[in-house]
């Protein structure tokens, strides 16, 4: 990856676990105010879809990472790519 694309793809995973850690500790504040359980549970699928989509920017760099190798057959790419995936999904 190009460094500043990098350095871009890492700024907007950091911005996105930041906000992921304040859901979770206003999930912390609900729980402790006694809040309604349905109100906690719709900021709990909230925090998750916002660390999905941090884990989805993060696979998609370890994807370009093996793509972009100029090291690597075409074969030798896929077979990469294939790996990312069975482990991390």
């Amino acid at each position: 990856m190009i460094k500043q694309e990098e350095s871009k793809s890492r700024d907007a995973i950091l911005k996105r676990l930041a906000r992921v850690e304040g859901q979770v500790r206003g999930i912390q504040a609900m729980i402790t105010r006694g809040d309604e359980c349905e109100a906690v549970a719709q900021q709990f699928s909230a925090a998750r879809k916002a660390l999905d989509k941090a884990y989805q920017e993060m696979l998609v760099c370890l994807v370009e990472d093996a793509i972009l190798s100029p090291e690597q057959s075409n074969q030798e790419k896929l077979a990469q790519v294939r790996a990312i995936f069975t482990k991390y999904t």
